[in-house]
């Protein structure tokens, strides 16, 4: 494909990015996945170019653009060199009329933009949550350790105890390590959340939130598969992806239990009052994880902010019932708002009288509220509100 070819296949891209983004449709990744399926005739050096066209665009516009081509153009304000593609080629973008339209630049939507500044996120740090991350992965402490495993790359060691970060784009999943499930893919922000837990061989631990399995498997190696391990979630599809991620990790999940809203306490009641720690790894705007999704940012309303707000404080309830006396519960957010954060430990605790809030020893974050933030700026992690709150 020529140049032009490419960027006009990332226009066509992001206008089906944006419509699914008006209309809460699929993600960017699955949408060029398949448009990538659909296109065989694009080589690997198209693909990747391609795919780098379309997230560098996502970036530079702040608020939804208007289409692709002018998100398109808004990027070529950054790199001039894009505009030499719109040549009017074959498969190649039309030549640039005067006053076209060009979108908007910025960190997100205007009003998502007060609610970061409010929550004490300037604009350096509202910029970092849009870099590229990089890749992390968890070393599996019951098959292996970081000091002795030997892989394709070293890594550069993370201040989480069995981190380790490798450029964007390792191809880790075709490491035989991988395969053998003797690492996990997780950020280093992810794997300290899971240390806040301090879960012990021994305990009762429940994974409110668990989703497809990733802070189960950190928390089964923390145990080392010694106690029980309860794996929760209301996604039946996600959670089934987890008993495979188990048996190649080697990690020992006592029940997966699919919860059913607005009746979770009566799927857990065996286990109300008897667990020496719960982690609620609520649902979320996200806003931590723009890095690796930058069109979320397209797709969050206030009113998503008021539901998702709603349904953290209702976990923190049942994961509060589920604490036994002198317990913990663990509360993350991958979110730098506080509504979704430090504001949401406020209320239940304000809610909850005997209950106090206990600082995680952790090697990374700045207090916010009485809880630890991670932030893609100050620690090159995925944001992250993280608080143990302990039960009287």
């Amino acid at each position: 494909m020529t140049p032009a070819a490419r960027v006009q296949s990332a226009i066509e891209l992001l206008d089906q990015v944006i419509v699914a983004a008006l209309n809460k449709g699929a993600p960017a990744d699955r949408i060029l996945a398949e448009w990538f399926r659909g296109h065989r005739f694009a080589g690997s050096k198209d693909r990747r170019a391609i795919r780098e066209l379309v997230y560098r665009a996502i970036r530079a516009c702040g608020p939804i653009p208007q289409t692709g081509r002018a998100a398109m153009l808004r990027l070529a304000e950054d790199d001039p060199s894009l505009l030499l593609t719109f040549d009017g080629s074959p498969y190649g973008p039309p030549v640039i009329e005067e006053g076209e339209l060009v979108a908007e630049g910025g960190v997100a939507p205007a009003w998502l933009v007060t609610v970061l500044e409010a929550s004490g996120v300037d604009s350096e740090a509202a910029e970092a949550l849009l870099g590229r991350a990089p890749l992390d992965l968890r070393v599996n402490a019951l098959k292996a350790d970081r000091d002795n495993l030997e892989l394709p790359l070293p890594g550069e060691r993370l201040p989480a105890p069995q981190g380790l970060r490798f450029a964007p784009g390792t191809p880790v999943e075709q490491w035989p390590a991988f395969l053998e499930g003797l690492v996990e893919v997780q950020d280093c922000g992810s794997q300290l959340a899971c240390e806040a837990v301090a879960a012990c061989a021994g305990e009762t631990v429940i994974d409110l939130c668990a989703g497809a399995g990733g802070k189960t498997l950190a928390l089964a190696a923390a145990m080392e598969n010694r106690g029980t391990l309860i794996a929760a979630d209301t996604d039946r599809g996600r959670l089934s992806r987890l008993a495979p991620r188990a048996m190649r990790a080697g990690a020992v999940v006592a029940e997966t239990v699919l919860l059913d809203p607005g009746r979770e306490l009566a799927a857990l009641a065996q286990w109300q009052g008897k667990a020496d720690a719960v982690l609620v790894d609520a649902p979320c705007s996200g806003s931590g994880t723009w890095r690796r999704n930058p069109e979320a940012r397209w797709r969050l309303a206030a009113e998503d902010l008021e539901r998702l707000g709603r349904t953290q404080a209702r976990l923190l309830e049942i994961a509060g019932d589920l604490v036994a006396p002198g317990g913990r519960l663990v509360y993350v957010t991958c979110s730098l708002l506080d509504a979704e954060g430090a504001g949401q430990v406020d209320a239940f605790l304000a809610a909850h009288p005997g209950w106090r809030a206990e600082t995680p020893e952790l090697p990374l974050g700045r207090p916010r509220g009485h809880g630890t933030r991670l932030s893609p700026l100050h620690d090159e992690t995925d944001g992250f509100f993280i608080a143990r709150l302990c039960k009287p």
